[in-house]
């Protein structure tokens, strides 16, 4: 048996899936090709993972000493993953649309979490994975260059949104977009020519051209579309998968997660992390008190912001000591995912999570936004699970222990808090 590589002179650095069985195969494996130079190289797989709140996906993802890429492992039998086509020892090449085959595991494990229920992966086959790499192929050149959607909130001016919807008469769900140079909908990112696959988080499958224009009516004076580009659209149809919003390009929308860097001063970091309800009604971990000219107000920190992650890792299913204890893991300085109100109630409303946006590139700079960082100096991660209960349920196992903490009552959460 392969022993892993971990962190922290660990052997293991794994995260699991797993998935409560149900019946149904779909996107078989694509048959293999023969490779110019005499080498059997299969072609990259599809898989698109949909799975509901309470259910996992079915499957290990190892690094392992001596074995090149993000490795498939202990596929469960009869679950999700498995009823998909995935297999032991596919390497993972994409995770909704960005290669990862050169990426840090641990940033890898980051995708996976943050894309929530639904997930894209693009695998090959561990064989011709081996090969491809001994042939000193371009991985990133066997997949498509853009296979993702794009998420657009338009605000509408006194000309409109900006675009006009037409469609094959009669025919349900099929709309294209002709847009307005200069106007709203073109400002918000829309291509001109581009299918529409989402209104307001709703799938416009089912719609008629009469009812998508009363939807539009009852949208006010903003609104927000998943769009594909013909390209896009063949690519999801070719492969029988369904474009959704989670394996969207967010990168022109308005709502960005924020990175704060900070190095504690001799009065602290400066601000109060309180626990409270969130829009959604989950609980959520708050920033208030942020204390002018200290390092929280100098990072951009500010009141009523809600924190998505700390040091690279996310927070979601976490109770508040345990946040921060995250915080204060490292003395002296310590880096935090945030997003404002606003965009934290946009998120909420589409059913995404607002990690998913800090993949993302912003349009305007041709800029693109570092990926989750990996936490240095982090203790020694022996094994991360995602639960029964879904990606908010994540146990992390530090120290070869777990440990369980009652979540405390209303009236108790309500009053914890903690100065930073």
């Amino acid at each position: 048996m392969k022993q892993t590589k971990g962190l922290e002179g660990d052997k293991k650095s794994i995260i699991t899936f797993e998935f409560n069985p149900k019946d149904g195969i779909d996107n078989p494996a694509l048959s293999l090709t023969e490779d110019t130079d005499g080498e059997a190289v299969g072609e990259p797989r599809f898989y698109l993972l949909s799975k509901g709140s309470t259910e996992t996906f079915g499957f290990y993802l190892n690094e392992e000493l001596g074995c090149q890429g993000h490795v498939i492992r202990q596929v469960e039998l009869g679950g999700l993953a498995q009823r998909r086509g995935l297999q032991d020892g596919d390497r993972l090449l994409q995770v909704n649309g960005h290669f990862v085959d050169h990426m840090d595991h641990h940033r890898v494990v980051q995708k996976i979490k943050a894309s929530g229920n639904q997930v894209l992966l693009a695998v090959l086959d561990g064989d011709s994975y081996e090969a491809a790499k001994a042939l000193g192929r371009d991985l990133s050149q066997m997949l498509p260059a853009d296979i993702r959607p794009r998420l657009c909130h338009i605000t509408r001016d006194k000309s409109g949104f900006g675009f006009s919807v037409s469609g094959p008469e009669g025919v349900k769900g099929t709309f294209q977009l002709s847009v307005q140079q200069d106007g709203p909908a073109e400002r918000a990112g829309v291509p001109s020519g581009s299918w529409l696959l989402e209104l307001n988080g709703a799938s416009v499958s089912n719609y008629s051209h009469a009812q998508l224009t009363r939807k539009l009516k009852q949208s006010g004076s903003k609104v927000t579309l998943l769009v594909a580009s013909s390209a896009v659209e063949e690519f999801y149809r070719l492969h029988g998968l369904r474009a959704m919003a989670a394996l969207a390009d967010t990168s022109w929308l308005p709502f960005k997660v924020r990175k704060l860097h900070m190095v504690k001063g001799p009065a602290g970091y400066g601000f109060l992390l309180k626990e409270d309800d969130c829009s959604s009604g989950a609980t959520g971990q708050f920033m208030w008190d942020v204390d002018v000219g200290l390092p929280a107000d100098q990072a951009g920190m500010k009141e009523g912001d809600r924190l998505l992650a700390v040091n690279g890792e996310s927070i979601e299913g976490l109770d508040h000591q345990q946040t921060v204890l995250r915080i204060r893991a490292h003395d002296d300085q310590v880096t935090l995912l945030v997003i404002d109100p606003a965009g934290d109630a946009f998120y909420h409303s589409i059913g995404l999570s607002p990690l998913l946006s800090f993949e993302d590139s912003d349009p305007a700079s041709g800029s693109h936004t570092s990926s989750l960082p990996s936490p240095s100096a982090s203790p020694g991660l022996c094994h991360v699970e995602v639960g029964p209960t879904g990606p908010g349920s994540w146990l992390v196992a530090a120290a070869n222990s777990i440990g369980f903490t009652q979540s405390p009552s209303q009236e108790e959460r309500r009053r914890l808090q903690q100065a930073f």
